[in-house]
């Protein structure tokens, strides 16, 4: 009964995003070929390589006093990351930590700074909020493996294409809380700050945003928690660091290794959410 659907030819949707892809190439080779070489050398040596020249001990003593303030002045923070890090020095894995977290920070700064302004004009009109829905939830539907295709195609491999796969696939939690949170701010403060004359810019900056910070932060601790889980898969393309050593282990069935190497993310993680979580706390007092 339904044979005619057989009969339709196949629409050449590859086709055409392989050739919008080219076009994309040549288009923007210029923008390309500066973020690939000088970028990219600008992450892998400038910054990498300096950070790795450093001494283990003054890193992780600046860490952990960073994290006694910033968690109120208590130890429970201060000390895992002592261990934490020791034990990842310890197992030999120091340079991979830096090139973690170089990865991860840049892509976190980087979708930060394109997710707040566009949060913020998706809470300020309904129709780019509209647009930007759709997507936002492809974006965060699509498999996290697919980002590798157009990351290699326009970057090569290492550090900057991952970043960029990581930068598509975490940047949507900030652009959504950013919005919920400015819409969430009661009408009656609004309209208090227009009564007396704020202009536009003077009652987001002066109202809205202070009281969307709470919020808005925990979108931007939800995009470093989503850059840090894109480690592993963006090593597959090439990207430094502790989740090369996991596919590496996983290739050679190194059990072991493989398993070092995730507890070295683990405790990566944890300390740079809790980070992220009493920032959260003080702005919200």
């Amino acid at each position: 009964m339904f044979d005619f659907v057989d009969k339709w030819p196949q629409i050449p949707v590859a086709n055409w995003i392989k050739n919008f892809t080219d076009w994309l190439q040549e288009a923007l080779a210029v923008p390309f070929e500066f973020i690939r070489e000088d970028f990219g050398d600008f992450l892998e040596k400038t910054v990498t390589e300096n950070l790795v020249e450093i001494s283990a001990v003054p890193i992780i003593l600046i860490v952990a006093i960073l994290a006694f303030f910033v968690s109120g002045k208590k130890f429970g923070l201060a000390t895992f990351s002592i261990i934490g890090l020791l034990f990842i020095y310890n197992q030999g894995l120091w340079t991979e930590l830096v090139e973690t977290f170089v990865l991860v920070l840049t892509a976190s700064i980087i979708s930060i700074i394109i997710g707040i302004p566009l949060g913020i004009l998706m809470s300020k009109s309904n129709i780019f909020e509209k647009i930007m829905t759709p997507i936002l939830d492809f974006m965060q539907t699509m498999p996290a493996f697919v980002y590798l295709i157009p990351a290699v195609a326009f970057f090569s491999i290492g550090m900057v294409p991952g970043v960029f796969a990581s930068l598509i696939f975490a940047t949507p939690p900030t652009i959504r809380l950013t919005n919920l949170a400015i819409r969430q701010v009661p009408d009656e403060l609004v309209e208090a700050s227009e009564s007396f004359g704020s202009t536009g810019f003077q009652k987001l900056i002066k109202v809205e945003f202070p009281l969307a910070t709470k919020t808005i932060m925990a979108g931007v601790n939800q995009t470093v928690m989503l850059s840090l889980s894109m480690v592993v898969i963006a090593s597959m393309i090439g990207a430094p660091g502790l989740g090369k050593i996991v596919q590496t282990a996983l290739s050679r069935n190194q059990v072991g290794l493989g398993f070092v190497a995730g507890f070295g993310i683990v405790i990566l993680a944890i300390i740079m959410d809790r980070f992220t979580q009493y920032l959260n706390k003080q702005k919200g007092q």
